[in-house]
């Protein structure tokens, strides 16, 4: 196929549209003009993908060994990514379908970050893209990072109606004893107060925060395990993954307090006005 050019319905050539990169076969293109896919999309066959960026986009429906390619070589590309970035590799990575199921893989030096900030590199197994919305995200210079929109429909289509009347769910937010948040609030302090890549602290650093803010209270570092370890393994039962020793392996390190206290941010169960919990000290 002549770059920059692709098929009609009767098989003859025809100039792409302007902005447009250049389709795969079977594919249509999607322009930069296009709504995020953050927003769903739509599609009469389950498994068909939508891919866009910041240029433009395309969309393809399911078939065994159907490719997008994507990076900042516009003419050789499918879906064109950060093209004034010399640090996006002109092939970036691929789309794949394979076995029913469509595959994210990368060809380029940098790595892509995906879902959960999973990073990955070149030469790596492709990664599996759930049905439903994932963006991906490719380093660039001077801190830049270039946004890949990928949509997979699945047996509903892939629409998702508005829902401006509906109530706000809540999420799930963890019943905590009075030494339980303030124990947890002192192991978490960088968190609350945003610094950049925290980690928790020790026991003995806990202990000794807290005996700041309660000098009439018994602290000790076997204290703040135990309530903290209790806090960790009631949330395991409940589902909260990467808080045993089994999901993390070894060296285990402030790994299963990192998630902890990360599950419990995200879950707004800790917040950081619940510093004033320990303002005093």
């Amino acid at each position: 196929m002549t770059a920059g050019r692709r098929p009609d319905d009767q098989g003859r050539n025809r100039p792409a549209e302007p902005g447009c990169p250049r389709p795969a076969p079977h594919g249509r293109p999607l322009p930069a003009t296009y709504d995020s896919l953050a927003r769903g999309a739509s599609a009469t066959d389950p498994g068909t993908l939508f891919a866009l960026a910041l240029g433009g986009g395309m969309t393809l429906g399911p078939g065994e060994g159907r490719e997008v390619l994507f990076g900042r070589n516009r003419p050789e590309v499918h879906v064109c990514l950060g093209e004034d970035d010399p640090q996006v590799g002109r092939h970036q990575g691929t789309l794949t379908q394979r076995g029913g199921h469509w595959w994210v893989s990368n060809t380029g030096r940098l790595p892509i970050r995906c879902a959960g900030g999973r990073l990955l590199f070149r030469g790596e197994e492709p990664l599996l893209l759930d049905p439903g919305y994932t963006p991906l995200f490719v380093g660039g210079s001077r801190g830049r990072e270039h946004l890949l929109e990928v949509f997979v429909t699945d047996a509903e289509g892939g629409h998702r109606a508005p829902r401006h009347e509906d109530v706000t769910r809540p999420p799930r937010v963890w019943t905590l004893s009075a030494a339980e948040r303030l124990a947890l609030v002192a192991l978490g302090r960088r968190y609350l107060l945003h610094e950049p890549r925290p980690q928790p602290l020790t026991w003995r650093q806990t202990a000794a925060l807290l005996t700041d803010v309660q000098p009439g209270m018994t602290w000790t570092d076997k204290r703040v395990e135990h309530l903290i370890n209790g806090v960790r393994l009631r949330l395991s039962r409940d589902g909260v993954s990467g808080l045993t020793r089994e999901e993390v392996g070894e060296p285990v390190g402030n790994a299963l307090n990192d998630h902890l206290i990360r599950a419990l941010l995200t879950s707004t169960t800790l917040v950081p006005m619940d510093l004033v919990l320990i303002d005093d000290a």
